[in-house]
C-alpha cells in the first residue's frame, strides 16, 4: 500500500495522475473540536493506481495535490462532495474543477434520495464495504492496517461506481443534468460564507427590525471568534444565548447576567462586553438604518393541502423519469410554486421532469386520478375555475373520466378553504 509522506513523492504521483481522464478522491478528517475540518488523510485513485496521502507528515506540502485538483483536463470524482471540497477550498483557496459527485448522479439515475456510498457500491459492484473504521481517530499515528484498507477502498470502489453512472447518464441523455447540479457544488460562493451571513443558519425568527439587527451582529461576532480560534461555534456561544440577547437586548452587565441562557461570569468576559457594545450600538440606530425583516411565506388559504398534492405529483413524475424526488424539488420549492413564485424546480432539466406538470396542476389543467391500480395524471377537459374567496364554503369538484376519480390542485380536499389564491 503506497502511502505518500514527502512532497517529492506526492509530486511524482500527481504528475502520473495528471494524464488520467479522471481520479477518484476522498478524505478523512476530524471536526469535533475545531471550526475548520482537520484534514487527516487523502485517498486518490486512477484506473491504474491508488494511493494514500498523509497530510500530517512533516515533510509534505500539498501544493502538487492542489494543482491536480484544479487541472481542467482531469475529472475529480467524489461521493457527497461538499465536505471534501470545503476542505480543499479552505486549504488552497480554490475549488476543485471539474468535479463529478456520484451521490448526485445516483439520484439522477434513480438510486433513491441521498443514497449512501456503501449501498451504491453494493448495487453496482456487488462488493460489501466494511464501514467499521469510519469513526476511528484519523489524526492518531500510526494508522492501523484496517484503517488504511478502509480508506483506500473508498476510492478504488468509486472508480467502478463513477464509470457505471457516467455511462448510465450518457445512455439516458442526462449528462447535462448532472453538469447543472455540479455548477452549484463547484461555485466558490458555496463555501465563502461571510460572517455577516452567519445569522441565516439560525432558526430564530425575529419579530422586530431591532431584534433582527442584534441577532445579525451577535451571530457575526460569534462566527469571527470561532474562525479565529478554530473552535466550534457553540464552544464560543450557544445559539440560545444569541436568541436571548437579541430578544431581551440587555444594555448593562447586570441585565446581561440575568439572562437564563448565559453562563456565570459571561457579562465580565470579552465576548460579553462585545455583546453589550453591539446591543447599545444597535438600539441607538435610527429606524431607517435597521434591516428589514425577511418576507414571510404568504399565508395562502388551503396552501397546505395543495402542497401535499404537489408532493404526490412530484413522486409520480420522479418515478416516471427514474429520478429521486429529493433532487428534483424540495418542500420549500413546492410551497413557492403553490404561492405562484419562481423556484429552481421550474428551470433547467427539472422543468421538463416536474415543473411543467406542477404549473399545470396549479392551474387546474391536469388532475391526479386513481384508476383502481394506482395514481396517474390526466388532462382536464377545461381548466378548473378558481373559487372566489368569499369566506363561504369552497366547492369541491370531481371529474369522472372512464371510471377515474380525479382532483386538481384547485379542488383538493381541505378544511373548507378557498383555493382562489393558488
Amino acid at each position: 500500500m503506497d502511502i505518500i509522506r514527502t512532497t517529492d513523492a506526492l509530486e511524482a504521483l500527481c504528475t502520473r495522475l495528471s494524464s488520467a481522464p479522471f481520479v477518484t478522491v476522498d478524505t478523512e478528517f476530524m471536526r469535533e473540536t475545531t471550526f475548520w475540518p482537520k484534514l487527516c488523510l487523502v485517498q486518490i485513485a486512477s484506473m491504474d493506481e491508488a494511493a494514500i496521502i498523509d497530510p500530517l507528515a512533516e515533510e509534505l506540502s500539498l501544493e502538487p495535490l492542489f494543482d491536480l485538483m484544479t487541472n481542467e483536463a482531469v475529472m475529480k470524482v467524489f461521493h457527497a462532495a461538499r465536505q471534501d471540497i470545503e476542505i480543499f477550498h479552505h486549504l488552497s483557496g480554490k475549488v476543485p474543477s471539474p468535479i463529478f459527485d456520484t451521490q448526485v448522479a445516483a439520484m439522477v439515475c434513480g438510486f433513491g434520495d441521498s443514497v449512501a456510498y456503501d449501498q451504491i457500491v453494493q448495487r453496482v459492484t456487488g462488493s460489501i464495504v466494511d464501514k467499521s473504521s469510519r469513526f476511528t481517530n484519523w489524526a492518531e499515528r500510526p494508522l492501523t492496517d484496517a484503517q488504511l484498507t478502509y480508506a483506500l477502498a473508498d476510492v478504488t470502489h468509486l472508480r467502478a461506481v463513477y464509470t457505471h453512472l457516467r455511462d448510465t447518464l450518457a445512455e439516458k441523455g442526462r449528462t447535462d443534468w448532472v453538469s447543472e447540479e455540479m455548477a452549484l457544488v463547484a461555485s466558490a460562493e458555496t463555501y465563502d460564507i461571510k460572517p455577516e451571513d452567519a445569522w441565516k443558519r439560525l432558526k430564530a425568527r425575529a419579530r422586530q427590525p431591532v431584534e433582527l439587527a442584534v441577532l445579525m451582529e451577535i451571530a457575526a461576532l460569534r462566527e469571527r471568534e470561532a474562525r479565529e480560534r478554530d473552535v466550534p461555534r457553540n464552544r464560543v456561544m450557544k445559539d440560545d444565548v444569541i436568541y436571548e440577547i437579541a430578544l431581551q437586548r440587555p444594555k448593562s452587565p447586570e441585565a446581561l447576567a440575568k439572562l437564563r441562557a448565559v453562563g456565570k461570569g459571561f457579562e465580565r468576559s470579552r465576548l460579553g462586553q462585545a455583546s453589550l457594545a453591539i446591543v447599545n450600538e444597535v438600539t441607538s440606530r435610527p429606524a431607517s438604518e435597521l434591516p428589514a425583516l425577511p418576507k414571510r411565506k404568504p399565508n395562502i388559504e388551503g396552501a397546505s393541502s395543495a402542497v401535499e398534492l404537489m408532493k404526490v405529483l412530484l413522486k409520480l413524475c420522479a418515478e416516471a423519469n427514474g429520478v429521486a424526488p429529493k433532487v428534483v424539488a424540495t418542500v420549500d420549492e413546492l410551497e413557492a410554486i403553490v404561492a405562484g413564485h419562481d423556484a429552481p424546480a421550474l428551470a433547467g432539466w427539472r422543468r421538463s421532469v416536474f415543473g411543467e406538470a406542477a404549473l399545470k396542476l396549479r392551474a387546474g389543467e391536469i388532475a391526479i386520478a386513481f384508476d383502481g391500480r394506482g395514481l396517474k395524471t390526466i388532462d382536464c377537459d377545461r381548466p378548473v375555475n378558481p373559487v372566489p374567496a368569499t369566506g363561504g364554503r369552497s366547492r369541491r369538484r370531481r371529474k369522472r373520466n372512464g371510471g377515474d376519480e380525479a382532483m386538481s390542485a384547485e379542488t383538493a380536499p381541505h378544511e373548507d378553504a378557498a383555493q382562489d389564491s393558488l
